[in-house]
């Protein structure tokens, strides 16, 4: 008889989960003190060191986007560029949260990092995050030779409700004729919708992702929203794949929405898109935001970052 593995966390995970102790379900705590949670973390007193720091904004759609740039090393010639947008659902989440993936995805992949601080829902209702995130991606797009990066190693990158802009970043570029997207990294995105897929059935209390803080943070974003089946606000939905960029996909054992990302990864594999999927055991939602406190999000990020720079190093250019 085959033995069944059970999922349980990564003894450093636990630690960290038990660190936050037994907190109160979003809803009950409210958008405003769940924002305040996250916004008043102190950063980790070892985020890597980049050789420079850009604070700009670019012309948005309603208003101009704030956009933070971090070059991890000084560079001869362009350098590759990544466009990331942040998690936390649609409704929350800044530069200054997620300061530390982003230094962190810069100085693993040794690309210019430009995030991204869109607006959130549910004060400025969907698509408005993603116009934010199209509107960057074409700036970088644009503005790559007074930059010194290279738009033919343009890459979105985003994480949770951020990998889910990046995957529509891809869809409407190909279907608009471009930007010219070199690669897509999901890390365990927020592709679907889906609320009967197994693994968030079979995970009601996750580690900070329980199923009603997932139905929360869907009626918050939900409000004053467009179409429902909008692939900007749910990529699963497009009925094509075909001619994506080559995607980077990262999940986490226990999150509850892992099977989103796989799902959508094994579809990108089916329509003949070089996908590279990669489940981390042990490990929650969310575990990249601060990879360094985990040995498994140090891993991942390593990872995720060195499958970078070999893709930077060896371009398909078709």
């Amino acid at each position: 008889m085959t033995p069944t593995h059970r999922p349980e966390l990564d003894p450093d995970a636990a630690d960290r989960i038990a660190s936050f102790g037994t907190p109160a379900p979003m809803r009950d705590r409210g958008l405003a003190a769940v924002r305040e949670a996250l916004e008043s973390a102190p950063p980790p007193a070892d985020m890597p060191a980049m050789a420079e720091i850009l604070e700009t904004t670019v012309p948005g759609p309603k208003s101009s986007v704030p956009v933070r740039i971090y070059r991890p090393e000084p560079a001869a010639g362009p350098t590759p560029v990544i466009v990331h947008l942040h998690g936390g659902g649609l409704v929350m989440g800044s530069l200054r949260s997620f300061e530390p993936m982003a230094r962190a995805l810069a100085a693993a992949s040794g690309a210019v990092v430009v995030a991204v601080g869109y607006r959130l829902a549910p004060e400025h209702p969907p698509p408005a995050q993603f116009e934010d995130a199209w509107a960057v991606t074409n700036w970088v797009a644009a503005e790559a030779d007074n930059f010194g990066w290279d738009r033919s190693r343009l890459v979105v990158a985003g994480d949770s409700a951020g990998g889910g802009l990046a995957a529509a970043v891809a869809l409407v570029a190909r279907d608009a004729g471009g930007p010219g997207i070199f690669g897509q990294v999901l890390l365990y995105p927020g592709v679907d919708r889906d609320m009967a897929a197994r693994s968030i059935v079979t995970q009601p209390e996750a580690p900070l992702l329980a199923h009603d803080d997932i139905l929360y943070m869907h009626e918050l974003a939900d409000r004053g929203a467009g179409d429902p089946h909008d692939i900007r606000r749910v990529p699963a939905y497009a009925a094509d794949l075909r001619g994506l960029p080559q995607a980077i996909v990262v999940t986490a054992e226990l999150d509850p929405i892992s099977d989103w990302g796989e799902r959508y990864a094994h579809r990108l594999r089916d329509a003949g898109v070089q996908t590279t999927l990669t489940r981390y055991p042990g490990i929650y939602h969310g575990f990249l935001m601060r990879s360094e406190t985990t040995a498994r999000g140090r891993l991942a990020m390593a990872e995720t970052g060195a499958l970078l720079r070999a893709k930077f190093a060896n371009p398909l250019r078709f």
